[in-house]
């Protein structure tokens, strides 16, 4: 077992206190995003024996167990993060596994740079990803159903909306929804920026269910993924709440600190709210135009108190154990990698002692038990 030293990310939309203050620092002013834990070559964890990535590179079977090499390959499968928002991220949706190697491929033989800014697969692997709050978490997660989308933009009174109100009411819900979508980021630019000026003025003066957008308008002025982002649910966690968010479902995170964890993936098509690089004909290929239940996750306990977020793939397994004190040591002995999070309190793991904030990285096979009086994160794989 190796503890854990972590890149802490200072993407602009960070919040500048939220990650400090979990770790118990002085905030430095800058703001710190996401701070990654696993072996992701952008950002990886580092051990006594050096970065994650090599370590694992160098005997995959050691530290991975023979299943989860067999089932993914030799490379840890799993990217886990603390994610701090102070502002929104980019309004965006993920590739399945099909589109991610078909995407990869297409840009790799047409020679597109690996760094490029306008290169959309950066892997060919796909990036279901889930979220857990720590703090009360506000984001947006998948399409409402086009009439109830249609009420909130008419209820902006907004004369530019209403061909898009129209819209929604008119066509069943996924040709509504992609009508809409495509006529809000192919609008001219300047027309759009007006409307979505008006709106956010409307939005901020009515308040209420619509405070979320008037905020983001605020981040983002005159962007159209404004107008995008009244066409999904808002969703907002208390801690211990979670998201799952799966391949072609748009979604943002607004504001909150959590646990994220998603596969060992960096491909992001973005649909608005940022500066970067929108493909649209790519993006509308990838979205999936259906209304969805966020669907919040809430974990289920077994008989040794291990809360388990239900997923349906396989890439990762997130689950939480809140420790009492004076409670027995618990086994997490596996034959997966395991990384662990310490977010509350003091847990033990092995011989090392967690405050919150501190990981560690559990080789397959190797003999664990935590302890202690606080909340641990622990992150593994199905194989």
């Amino acid at each position: 077992m190796d503890r854990l030293s972590n890149t802490v990310r200072p993407y602009a939309w960070g919040s500048t206190t939220a990650i400090p203050e979990l770790l118990g620092v002085e905030p430095t002013g800058e703001p710190q995003a996401e701070m990654w834990m696993g072996a992701h070559p952008g950002a990886p964890s580092r051990l006594t024996r050096g970065p994650l990535n090599e370590v694992i590179a160098a005997d995959p079977e050691a530290e991975l167990g023979q299943d989860t090499v067999a089932k993914f390959g030799p490379r840890l499968p799993f990217l886990l993060k603390l994610l701090a928002a102070g502002a929104p991220l980019s309004l965006q949706v993920h590739p399945d596994l099909t589109q991610a190697k078909e995407g990869f491929e297409d840009e790799e033989q047409r020679g597109i740079p690996i760094d490029a800014p306008h290169r959309n697969y950066k892997d060919a692997n796909h990036k279901p990803e889930l979220i857990c709050a720590l703090t009360p978490f506000d984001g947006l997660c998948g399409f409402r159903d086009p009439d109830d989308a249609a009420r909130l933009l008419e209820g902006l009174d907004v004369n530019s909306l209403k061909p898009y109100v129209d819209l929604l009411h008119a066509h069943p819900e996924e040709a509504a929804l992609r009508e809409v979508l495509t006529a809000v980021l192919t609008a001219d630019r300047d027309e759009m920026a007006a409307t979505v000026t008006e709106a956010a003025a409307a939005a901020e003066r009515i308040g209420g269910h619509y405070e979320p957008y008037a905020l983001i308008a605020h981040d983002y002025p005159g962007d159209p993924g404004v107008i995008a982002a009244m066409l999904l649910n808002h969703v907002r966690l208390q801690p211990g709440e979670a998201l799952f968010l799966g391949a072609g479902v748009p979604h943002a995170y607004l504001n909150g600190l959590g646990v994220e964890i998603m596969a060992n993936s960096d491909n992001v098509l973005r649909c608005g709210l940022t500066p970067k690089h929108v493909d649209v004909p790519e993006l509308l290929r990838i979205v999936r135009f259906q209304a969805t239940d966020p669907g919040v996750l809430r974990p289920e306990a077994d008989p040794g108190g291990e809360e388990v977020y239900e997923t349906p793939i396989d890439e990762f397994r997130l689950s939480r154990f809140a420790l009492p004190e004076g409670s027995a040591p618990r086994d997490l002995t596996a034959r997966t990698p395991q990384i662990l999070l310490c977010t509350a309190g003091t847990v033990r793991a092995g011989e090392l002692e967690l405050a919150p904030g501190e990981s560690v990285f559990v080789p397959a096979g190797e003999k664990t038990e935590i302890s202690g009086n606080g909340t641990l994160f622990r992150a593994t794989v199905v194989a």
